[in-house]
């Protein structure tokens, strides 16, 4: 039995390597996260996640949320009295800025709920707010528009441009 074994001078070409843009991959990638962030180290609100990724390298730092958070508020004695659900969010850490998209849900400190598919919150502003259609339900009615303005509390508002018939309480004499 005889065998011949050759090798040739071409060796392959290592020149195509892969090139990865490093602002583009997350530095951190976190499976079913619940966290707890702290505002002058008092707890003041709670993520639970399915994923969370940090983009810590990009031209712009963010948190990405790409299946959804849901984000608890605690009052003073650690008792939940604000909540948000959606189902993709990012937050932008330099501006200090969530933007929430899909079906984004909310409940206020006075147990309003607010609807939408998208919502900004602008923490360095003190601001939330949407261009979006929201619809606001309260105990005893439903307000329809097009964008709104709020405090971080959700309790005092402005709906940009309201839709339907909004009841007016009127003042007895």
């Amino acid at each position: 039995m005889l065998f011949f074994i050759a090798c040739s001078g071409n060796k392959p070409n290592v020149t195509d390597e892969v090139v990865v843009d490093r602002t583009q991959v997350p530095r951190l990638k976190v499976d079913s996260i619940t966290t707890l962030i702290s505002d002058s180290g008092i707890t003041r609100y709670r993520i639970t996640a399915p994923k969370w990724y940090v983009y810590d390298r990009a031209s712009e730092p963010y948190w990405d949320f790409p299946e959804g958070l849901h984000f608890d508020r605690f009052d003073p004695f650690y008792d939940v009295d604000a909540q948000i659900d959606c189902r993709r969010a990012r937050f932008y850490e330099v501006k200090k800025m969530w933007v929430l998209n899909d079906s984004v849900k909310a409940v206020n400190l006075q147990g309003e709920q607010f609807e939408t598919q998208e919502l900004y919150w602008d923490q360095q502003k003190e601001l939330i707010y949407s261009d979006s259609l929201i619809i606001i339900t309260q105990k005893d009615k439903r307000i329809v528009g097009l964008g709104f303005e709020s405090n971080q509390t959700m309790t005092k508002y402005t709906i940009r441009k309201p839709q339907g018939i909004i009841p007016v309480d009127s003042e007895e004499d």
